[in-house]
């Protein structure tokens, strides 16, 4: 069951009116959209986009009235405003979590407890480049940058440098191959950290594959300008690459005088809500209104 981060939180940001018009940039599971469209009344709509169209076709078996769903990117999001004609928008939500659909779901590689092919695409059907391409292809020291650099691997030259010579034998296909060879590059002592010594390299190479940080920074920036006066744009990060991105973004935009941020300091989960949901440990949740 898709349980929506900081719900309460969200809604009571957006504080929901009738007829309004909200876009939910990462439908997901739908838990946003239709909290915020439970509020809206009969003449209230939300358009939810997804880049995942296996995801959208589940959420529209659910046959939700005055919800609209769109598979595509979000850095596609003034085009598809302007597609469903939806004139000043009141809202918008981000929520930048990674599906539980995807590595426990998908069968395309985003999880290192699965033995599957190296894809991790969101979407197969515009997205030509894989993960197992980037092992592959990639010199080393680019793989070493994306590691480091959407990763924030400090590992990232040891790691790149064993994958370099488990390639010059044999090209590498599967997450059980990619995760041995990340377990013996690098040092024991990793192997009692917080979190599996995998973790920052799989994020790596799927934000490298689905070029999400600048498709993100696309999307607030569009996002802006499609947003009704006093309009609202609330964003969900679970990492500091996306935080930082959409922290310096409000910050622009506020001197320019576009955007005014609600959130001087991001609003994180309480304790209750981590306890009943795991997936919100480390999500923060920053807001800004349009001038």
């Amino acid at each position: 069951m898709h349980t929506p981060v900081l719900l309460k939180e969200v809604l009571e940001v957006f504080n929901p009116q009738l007829g309004q018009i909200y876009i939910d940039a990462t439908i997901n599971g739908g838990g946003h959209g239709k909290a915020i469209l439970e509020r809206l009344g009969v003449k209230g709509r939300i358009v939810g986009i997804d880049w995942d169209c296996g995801l959208i076709e589940k959420l529209k078996q659910s046959q939700i009235n005055n919800l609209t769903l769109t598979c595509d990117n979000y850095a596609h999001i003034k085009f598809i405003a302007r597609k469903y004609n939806l004139g000043e928008v009141s809202g918008i939500i981000f929520d930048l979590g990674f599906s539980s659909y995807h590595p426990e779901e998908s069968k395309r590689g985003f999880s290192f407890l699965r033995d599957e092919p190296l894809d991790m695409r969101y979407n197969i059907n515009f997205n030509e480049l894989t993960a197992e391409k980037i092992i592959n292809t990639w010199p080393r020291e680019a793989i070493e940058d994306i590691l480091s650099r959407y990763g924030e691997e400090r590992f990232a030259r040891r790691i790149a440098a064993a994958i370099e010579r488990e390639r010059n034998q044999k090209n590498i296909f599967t997450t059980g191959e990619l995760c041995r060879i990340i377990k013996e590059s690098v040092p024991t002592s990793y192997f009692n950290g917080r979190i599996h010594p995998a973790t920052k390299t799989f994020q790596a190479l799927r934000i490298a594959v689905n070029n999400e940080l600048e498709n993100l920074e696309q999307a607030l920036q569009d996002s802006s300008e499609i947003l009704a006066k006093k309009g609202k744009i609330a964003v969900i990060s679970f990492h500091s690459l996306e935080d930082r991105i959409v922290k310096r973004f409000f910050r622009i935009r506020e001197k320019e005088r576009v955007l005014y941020t609600l959130t001087p300091k991001p609003i994180r989960p309480t304790p209750e809500e981590i306890l009943n949901n795991h997936r919100a440990r480390s999500a923060k949740l920053r807001v800004a209104e349009k001038l």
